[in-house]
């Protein structure tokens, strides 16, 4: 479904993110499960713990098994039918022998942590996808065909246009495909692609891109690649092949739990069979079984797991960062390398005027001439004349030439505005009032506040300087790089030279965090390891694609979130010894002796709301303080 901020007659606005073409939350199945398998387990709690009887809240926990367990324990029947054992099957098999025991609260609370934990897991796999086929909306879906030698226009399909066909583009455009311009003069906003602030001047034997957004002149373009290997296909293609590649590690998982689940119900069995077998008593010895099942179950090295992580992505939360799952929150705190793109990562994405030289009249009078104009820059004179306080006249006569500036008339005088040749700032124009050139303006994207700081606290963090990723000019990125205290940086880069630097350091075994904004960084943002985007001014396809979204635009929350992330970690370790060291005693107390139900059942979850009450220390607004402060 096209999202009307992408209409092909207007310009997307770039100061807030186009509303999300996807999924509602509710229309997941998954999500309703998880939703009434959790609500009726905090409805029957509070019931069960008040000592209420049993009639008020056994229904509940009914509910909660059924609407949470029905699915993983139908999916891990049919592995079984595949000869694989599940471990989401464990879980539901270790919930039912939990409720077989009289312990619904410790069954229920399992299978509320694998239902909400899929729901998630669903939910993300889905906006991406959404957002990946949405892309391909930012190209227009027909064309106008120029045909024969007297300029004849024909409606095609977009699908239909081959190369060698030449179209015509008309102001406020889109462009339909990637080709070079025949005829005429426009600036085009080709941010989608090459991450540039400014619109780039296009003439005769440019190059243009399918998806970037035509100014206020008509050009006349030539098709050099098909719809399918435009580059805007290609990002989209790239997102695919990127997001793939992290299979493996999800394989690795799979395997280990496949031998840890295959491990627990064959060492129930062999207790439940083999003393069946020498003769035990049936009733003591399936107690034992279960209380063996009850105490190897992960319970606690799940809480050992998520509370930290969960935590922690609660308290980046209300400081602006939003961590998509605990994945997620985890893998930041391993990264060793990072790379920020410029536009809109470094910088605030929008051009202002950073010098005058000439009178404050002649800033002024270029402000009355450029006011109604659209352009960026035509924004920034008059900004800046407001911003110095300067009264801004009336104009008349308005004309605008892309390619060459406005022209109106101010006051009686013709004053003109255009591009200053010849000068060494990397955008510049000039003022010409009645023929002569009275002022310079230079313009530049602003850098964001605290910029240099994120970028000294992310190399504490990593031991290595940043990198600058950008499809911007080396001068441009230059003077950023300069500003900031960045040493490498990679400028005129299209979305494929990002992933491909990228790839090349993880190939030489590096934990790469990218952070960007736009549609030409989402390749990149895919391949990481991990990923963050710039909220405020980033593109639908960012923000579904990265890992985390800083939402205000908060450079400094990048360091402080991998800090977070690194202390949600430490936190995860000692849980783990924690709850490895109490499920290891309990089931070799169970093996070599005699361990009493209560007993197991109290260790057990001993063991579990120790561990789960050490991770939600990071709720903490405290620890969002030492995570900012690099501690």
């Amino acid at each position: 479904m096209a999202s009307p901020v992408l209409d092909t007659q207007a310009a997307p606005p770039r100061t807030a993110p186009a509303p999300s073409r996807g999924t509602r939350v509710s229309a997941l199945p998954e999500v309703r499960w998880a939703a009434l398998s959790a609500l009726a387990f905090l409805l029957a709690l509070p019931l069960d713990l008040s000592g209420a009887p049993a009639w008020t809240w056994g229904p509940l926990y009914a509910v909660c098994y059924a609407a949470g367990g029905w699915e993983p324990g139908w999916a891990g029947l049919q592995a079984l039918r595949e000869k694989s054992l599940d471990v989401d099957l464990l879980m539901v098999v270790a919930a039912i022998g939990a409720a077989a025991i009289g312990q619904y609260l410790d069954g229920g609370l399992l299978i509320v942590i694998f239902a909400v934990s899929g729901a998630l897991e669903a939910l993300a796999t889905r906006r991406t996808a959404d957002s990946v086929r949405g892309l391909l909306d930012l190209a227009p879906a027909r064309a106008v065909r120029l045909t024969g030698a007297d300029g004849g226009e024909e409606a095609v399909d977009v699908a239909d246009l081959r190369v060698g066909d030449t179209v015509l583009v008309r102001p406020g455009e889109r462009l339909p495909a990637d080709g070079t311009v025949l005829h005429g003069a426009s600036d085009v906003d080709q941010a989608t692609i090459t991450g540039e602030s400014l619109p780039a001047a296009k003439a005769p034997g440019d190059e243009v891109f399918a998806g970037t957004l035509n100014g206020t002149g008509a050009l006349r373009v030539r098709v050099d690649k098909d719809a399918g290997d435009s580059v805007i296909a290609r990002i989209v293609a790239l997102v695919e092949e990127a997001s793939a590649t992290k299979a493996p590690t999800q394989l690795f998982i799979e395997k280990i739990e496949q031998r840890y689940s295959v491990g627990v119900v064959v060492a129930t069995l062999a207790l439940f069979g083999v003393p069946l077998a020498l003769g035990a008593d049936f009733t003591s010895t399936l107690l034992r079984a279960m209380t063996f099942m009850i105490v190897a179950s992960p319970c606690a090295v799940v809480l050992a797991t998520m509370p930290p992580l969960l935590s922690a992505i609660a308290t980046a939360g209300r400081h602006g960062v939003l961590v998509k799952s605990a994945v997620v929150m985890e893998r930041l705190g391993t990264v060793d390398r990072v790379a920020l793109d410029k536009t809109g990562t470094l910088t605030e994405g929008a051009p202002r005027v950073t010098q005058v030289r000439g009178d404050e009249e002649a800033l002024a009078l270029a402000a009355a001439a450029e006011l109604p104009s659209e352009h960026p820059l035509a924004r920034a004179v008059v900004a800046a004349a407001r911003a110095r306080g300067l009264s801004v006249p009336e104009a008349s006569d308005f004309s605008s030439v892309a390619g060459e500036g406005v022209r109106a008339v101010v006051e009686g005088r013709e004053v003109r505005v255009r591009r200053a040749e010849g000068e060494h700032a990397d955008t510049a124009v000039e003022v010409v009032v009645d023929g002569a050139r009275v002022a310079v303006l230079e313009f530049a994207d602003r850098l964001r506040d605290g910029a240099p700081e994120a970028v000294a606290a992310l190399t504490r963090l990593t031991g290595t300087t940043p990198t600058l990723l950008t499809g911007d000019n080396a001068a441009a990125a230059g003077r950023i790089a300069e500003r900031t205290g960045i040493t490498d940086v990679r400028a005129g880069l299209l979305p494929q030279d990002k992933v491909a630097a990228v790839r090349e350091w993880e190939r030489a075994g590096a934990r790469v965090l990218v952070v960007g904004d736009g549609v030409n960084d989402a390749p990149a943002l895919a391949a990481a390891h991990s990923s963050i985007a710039m909220g405020r001014a980033g593109s639908d396809l960012a923000l579904e694609t990265a890992d985390a979204v800083v939402v205000r635009d908060e450079l400094a929350t990048v360091p402080a979130v991998v800090a977070l992330s690194r202390r949600a970690r430490r936190l995860v370790v000692q849980n783990l010894v924690i709850a490895g060291f109490c499920i290891g005693a309990l089931v070799i107390w169970d093996l070599v002796g005699h361990l009493p139900l209560p007993l197991g059942v109290a260790g057990h979850e001993g063991s579990t709301v120790l561990v789960g009450l050490n991770g939600l220390r990071l709720l903490r607004d405290a620890a969002w303080r030492k995570a900012a402060a690099g501690r």
